[in-house]
């Protein structure tokens, strides 16, 4: 097994501080967490020589090489125009960023320059839809219309996210355009470690391409950026980690070039690092929380091993990283959309603009502030738990109205605020919340560039929280087993072959047994017969995405060496998917452990 774990990205492997987070408590997993996150800001050490890390010398260069090419389309806005791109996390954290900076250029009086792109569309900002991001041809032809819709003599910087087919695409069709393009790829593996498995229906692997921009790097044609930020705690849980090293590296390259355009200087390592040092500060301040957050991982989970929901109303951008949360949830620990879901609460006409129309598209979709009212709140139980995300500058009347109407239904009621100091929460709000987590942050004396800081901290905080807080609800659900999401939903190509690393991983039969074993569960079929096997890859994931337990009913069949309707019976008939797997690794005559 150490030579399986050897050959796995970064990205991808067991991260030994969570190898026993499935026997954590509550606080427990708060504090196992906050050491994984610290990770992100770890400094290069002789363990970790061999890959770079946030700030490492080569790393900030990198970031400055980016932040003059950003600087040449803020200068000449006419001719330019920064496209962020990605899919699923990535995409939803481009969507996220292209808004609150074309927020930022409009509060200067200048014209919005940021675009955005996620596989799916807009639907994908708010339910899961994995399978969209294995199609490279469309990432290319998502790309053309940006390109078309703005002109074809525009200069246009395309910054793309992580490793789906979708994101090669377009930096393929970067790569063939640079009179036009300028690509930049973000990630956290290194070259060696891109995904090199064919991309059905095209001509190259992401490993080619990655090696392609590397390439071009040399002159300055193409960027790649991706530091190590070790593995996730959750094995392969991008949301985690590498969403928050995604917002941080994002944001920190974007207010550089902003602040030293408006200054009219140049870029300096301090200043990077100073910027990258207020994220750091937001990690120790947000788990100086962790009592409170461990209270509320108990109360999560409570409702979710009750069959019950979590429901989470975010008011503005705290809205969107709820969204985001609840959606992350459902690929994942293969949960229902209705078991942690996050609501947009207060006006969102300066998030969605009059193009983005999500409403009315039923309860899949169910999102903002009236959805939760009229589809939520009639049918809310005393089981379920509600939690408040809002800042001090938010409406306090509409929060503390939104509170009461809640508080009829249950009394599972928890809220998160940050103020600045000087703030302070008014007694009717703090009577309503009497053990509210609640954030204070120090006031900045910044020039306009520099009050976004505050906004992205927050956020950041928020994202810690949210992130800690599911999957803690999760882990006590019996969800995952060691350090590993055993019941993930098979939506695209990463997750198919993520599922059969997994059974690689508890069972220790070879990947030609796993991979079986898991078509057996997805075709409901005793025998594999050549012709299954012989199906694309993207067949497969078709008939997966529809079944709920594919892997931990594979793994039962692999340590029991039984049917697929056994290792069902045995699971339904299990108290947690956890203890059925573990059942199954102590049993008599099963002599390989999981680890």
């Amino acid at each position: 097994l150490v030579g399986y774990e050897a050959a796995l990205p970064i990205s991808e492997k067991s991260n030994p501080i969570t190898r026993e987070l499935d026997r954590a408590d509550p606080m427990q997993i708060v504090q196992l967490l906050k050491e994984c996150d610290a990770e992100i800001f770890q400094e290069e050490e002789e363990a970790l020589l061999n890959y770079k890390r946030l700030y490492s010398q080569s790393v900030l260069k990198t970031m400055i090489d980016i932040i003059n090419k950003v600087q040449e389309v803020l200068k000449d806005p006419e001719n330019g125009l920064i496209v962020l791109s990605g899919s699923g996390t990535s995409g939803r954290l481009a969507f996220l960023i292209a808004t609150a900076f074309n927020k930022l250029l409009r509060g200067l009086g200048q014209l919005p320059r940021y675009t955005h792109i996620i596989a799916g569309g807009h639907r994908s900002l708010v339910m899961s839809q994995e399978g969209l991001e294995d199609s490279a041809l469309l990432g290319t032809e998502e790309l053309r219309k940006v390109r078309s819709g703005d002109g074809e003599e525009k200069g246009l910087h395309c910054l793309t996210s992580f490793q789906a087919p979708f994101v090669a695409g377009q930096l393929d069709f970067c790569m063939n355009n640079l009179d036009i393009f300028l690509p930049v790829l973000l990630g956290f593996n290194p070259v060696s470690m891109a995904r090199n498995d064919k991309i059905e229906g095209w001509h190259s692997t992401f490993r080619q391409v990655a090696e392609r921009m590397q390439k071009l790097q040399e002159s300055h044609k193409a960027f790649i950026l991706n530091p190590a930020v070790g593995p996730e705690g959750i094995c392969g849980f991008s949301w985690m980690k590498g969403g928050s090293a995604t917002k941080i590296l994002l944001e920190t390259v974007l207010l550089a070039a902003h602040k030293t355009v408006s200054r009219e200087s140049e870029i300096s390592e301090k200043c990077l690092v100073e910027i990258l040092r207020t994220y750091e500060r937001a990690h120790e301040v947000t788990y100086a929380q962790s009592r409170k957050i461990a209270t509320l991982v108990k109360e999560a989970g409570t409702s979710l091993q009750k069959k019950a929901c979590v429901y989470i109303l975010g008011w503005h951008t705290l809205g969107l990283i709820a969204i985001m949360d609840g959606v992350e949830c459902i690929p994942t620990f293969g949960a229902d959309h209705k078991d942690v879901q996050g609501f947009l609460i207060g006006d969102h006409k300066d998030i969605f603009n009059k193009e983005v129309d999500l409403t009315a598209q039923g309860p899949q979709v169910a999102f903002s502030q009236e959805d939760f009212v009229r589809i939520i709140l009639p049918s809310l139980t005393e089981l379920d738990t509600v939690l408040f995300l809002f800042t001090l500058d938010d409406d306090l009347a509409e929060v503390e109205e939104l509170v009461i109407q809640v508080k009829e239904k249950t009394s599972n009621v928890q809220a998160l605020s940050h103020a600045t100091v000087g703030q302070y929460l008014p007694a009717s709000l703090k009577k309503l919340f009497p053990d509210i987590i609640s954030i204070m942050w120090p006031i900045l004396f910044l020039e306009y560039e520099g009050n976004f800081i505050q906004k992205f901290q927050r956020e950041l905080s928020t994202k810690w929280i949210l992130n800690t807080v599911s999957t803690g609800a999760y882990i006590l659900k019996g969800k995952i087993l060691r350090n590993c999401m055993v019941d993930l939903r098979i939506g695209n190509s990463k997750l198919f072959w993520r599922a059969v690393s997994i059974l690689q991983r508890f069972s220790g039969h070879s990947q030609a047994r796993c991979l079986d074993s898991l078509l057996q569960v997805i075709y409901e079929s005793e025998v594999v017969l050549d012709d299954l096997r012989s199906k694309d890859i993207s067949t497969h994931i078709l008939v997966a995405t529809e079944k709920n337990k594919v892997v931990p009913t594979a793994l039962l069949c692999l340590l029991r060496n039984c049917s697929v309707q056994e290792a069902r019976m045995r699971l339904d008939t299990s108290h947690s998917i956890r203890a059925a797997i573990e059942a199954s690794l102590n049993a008599p005559g099963h002599k390989r452990g999981a680890d």
